[in-house]
């Protein structure tokens, strides 16, 4: 059998190609992300980004920023290892953890006024979404963001009608082999669970948010950014 490192390794490397092909939107995504830092985000913002992975785009929508200090939580050392050289460049502290990021959260000291999380608060299930987002409520500052990038059904879909959508997808990348698709195809089925826009929205008003809405949907209908304002 291959070893952990070796299926790691794989996996990111496939990952990697996705994001530079820009098949899931991290280009847009990115870029409305920096729009609300610039525009939204306190003076000195404290960041958390969640899920972080290895962080390039965090890395660019950050630049030029106001960001006083970095958070970066991802499970993957080797991801971290890598966000650390893209991270270099900002002109704030850095900090990056090793943790689930659920359990980092649930521990967590001090307040935050920005908290970044794409592609990864749908692996928890409905009541521990909201579990989570009453959390990340309770530690932003006054007028703090909690911004999020997720898997989102159509109104009446459910979560097979989402992952045939996203199986449809496969004549549209071509820069992967069916192999790493199917790869990508079987986490999706294993570990997501995605919700409706308006589920999500409802999830962060039952989290006590001030406000929640919907920023954008990506171009390919699959998920949508949503921002929660303490």
């Amino acid at each position: 059998m291959k070893s952990d490192q070796e299926l790691f390794a794989k996996g990111l490397a496939t990952y990697q190609k996705v994001v530079a092909a820009n098949y899931m939107a991290h280009r847009e995504v990115h870029d409305m992300l920096r729009r609300v830092l610039l525009d939204e985000a306190a003076d000195g913002f404290v960041f958390a980004d969640l899920a972080c992975g290895t962080a390039p785009r965090s890395a660019a929508a950050l630049a030029g920023s106001n960001v006083s200090r970095y958070v970066g939580i991802d499970i993957s050392q080797p991801s971290l290892d890598v966000a650390k050289k893209a991270l270099a460049a900002l002109t704030c502290p850095v900090e990056l953890r090793c943790e689930d990021f659920v359990a980092a959260i649930d521990r967590w000291k001090g307040p935050l006024d920005v908290v970044w999380i794409g592609q990864s608060l749908h692996h928890l299930l409905a009541q521990d979404k909201v579990a989570f987002m009453r959390k990340i409520n309770s530690l932003l500052s006054p007028g703090g963001l909690f911004l999020i990038w997720e898997p989102t059904r159509l109104e009446g879909e459910d979560r097979d009608g989402w992952m045939e959508r996203f199986h449809q997808l496969r004549p549209d990348w071509g820069a992967i082999s069916d192999e790493e698709f199917a790869a990508f195809e079987s986490h999706c089925r294993a570990s997501d669970y995605s919700e409706t826009a308006t589920t999500w929205i409802d999830m962060g008003r039952n989290a006590g948010f001030t406000t929640a809405d919907e920023l954008m949907m990506v171009p390919n209908k699959l998920a949508r950014v949503y921002r929660f304002r303490h």
